[in-house]
């Protein structure tokens, strides 16, 4: 499928047109999350957004251009999540504190769009440019930075991938799993998360020397 065939036809340029278009992902995300990427057609997404199927094929020319732009939205919406992180906090939180931290913001995230997994799992083509892809990770090796200042930065970022690759691999048996069992299976992925920060974030010999060689402020 050519990128042409899978971008919006044409962009809002106007508040209303902005509406518009906010309602069809809405109706489409609400669809995908009932019935799934295959079921999912535009007349039902037309239908459920109260709007005329021309006017769907107007911003969307197929049901993956739909897709891509929520799942751009979706990866929007979760690095601003995680922007949000204060490194001073961090840096005073503990690894276990950390790992909590990162693993209820992604399924704080995932609860509030069940669509996510649809999304996620839809046969559509979706590549982002290295840098888009590298922001998140960099913004996580600061955060780790922040907390071990003694960490080089390609650690750190390494540091960061394994972290997300942790909680990505969270998502197939969180998608799959009954209510009561994605409780637990939360509860085990912190486990996992918080022994390997620990093992990689907790003070060093260089570091506690450092911290006692900090003059403190005169009051």
């Amino acid at each position: 499928m050519s990128s042409t065939m899978s971008s919006p036809r044409r962009a809002p340029q106007q508040e209303r047109g902005e509406r518009r278009v906010a309602q069809l992902l809405d109706a489409a995300a609400s669809l995908l999350a009932e019935v799934g990427y295959d079921a999912a057609t535009m007349t039902e997404i037309a239908d459920r957004a109260k709007a005329s199927i021309g006017t769907v094929y107007q911003y969307f020319p197929n049901k993956p251009a739909i897709v891509l732009a929520l799942r751009g939205q979706y990866v929007a919406e979760m690095e601003e999540r995680w922007t949000h992180l204060n490194e001073e906090a961090v840096a005073e939180m503990s690894a276990e504190q950390i790992a909590h931290r990162f693993v209820e913001l992604t399924i704080g995230f995932v609860d509030e769009h069940p669509a996510y997994f649809a999304i996620l799992d839809a046969p559509v083509k979706y590549k982002r440019s290295p840098e888009a892809r590298n922001r998140l990770r960099e913004r996580i090796a600061k955060v780790f930075r922040s907390k071990k200042p003694t960490l080089t930065q390609e650690v750190a970022f390494r540091l960061a991938n394994v972290s997300l690759g942790i909680i990505k691999g969270m998502n197939k048996l969180y998608a799959e799993a009954s209510s009561k069992e994605r409780q637990e299976l939360v509860k085990e992925y912190k486990i996992a998360l918080a022994a390997y920060l620990e093992s990689r974030l907790s003070p060093s010999h260089k570091d506690r020397m450092q911290k006692k060689s900090i003059p403190r402020s005169k009051s």
